[in-house]
């Protein structure tokens, strides 16, 4: 593997990276420029018992933002474990990732893994983006945190975009 090989595969990491913490972390001006234009984007969760299938940037965008926009839910997301095959100005990626999602005024704990199916292009600036992401849950666990009453989650909103 020559270096340009290894700078590329970085590149591609560094996107998928990013496109998880801006979820959570909630940036989502930030999150948009993870993907391309036209991505498309099918999460698939036992909970909802069909997989959500999302075109354009927009549409996704819009979906993440009402569903885990707010201080109510919380998630993290760890991926890791990548497949990376990179031809020419694209490139296909596998991920394993688990998650966690705190809705609080829910009384919702849900974890979950899965393994992520990725596409990524090169755009003419240079930059690598997700034009298509998606998943099948392995599996998904949900939890009333009223079934616990010692339990007890303290939460803290993310912080504001950093200014450089």
């Amino acid at each position: 593997m020559d270096a340009t090989h290894l700078a590329t595969l970085e590149h591609i990491k560094r996107a998928k990276y990013r496109y998880l913490r801006c979820v959570d972390l909630k940036r989502w001006d930030e999150l948009a420029d993870t993907l391309t234009p036209d991505a498309t984007a099918e999460y698939g969760t036992p909970a909802l018992g069909k997989t959500l299938s999302f075109t354009g940037r927009d549409e996704i965008l819009d979906f993440l933002r009402n569903t885990l926009g707010g201080d109510a839910i919380v998630t993290t997301h760890s991926a890791g474990q990548p497949e990376i095959d990179i031809d020419g100005d694209t490139a296909t990626g596998t991920w394993h990732f688990d998650d966690k999602v705190i809705a609080a005024e829910h009384h919702t704990v849900i974890t979950g893994s899965a393994f992520y199916e990725d596409r990524y292009e090169r755009g003419d600036d240079g930059t690598w983006r997700i034009a298509h992401t998606g998943y099948l849950r392995l599996y998904e666990t949900t939890m009333s945190t009223k079934d616990i009453p010692s339990l007890t989650i303290t939460t803290n909103p993310p912080a504001p975009t950093a200014t450089h």
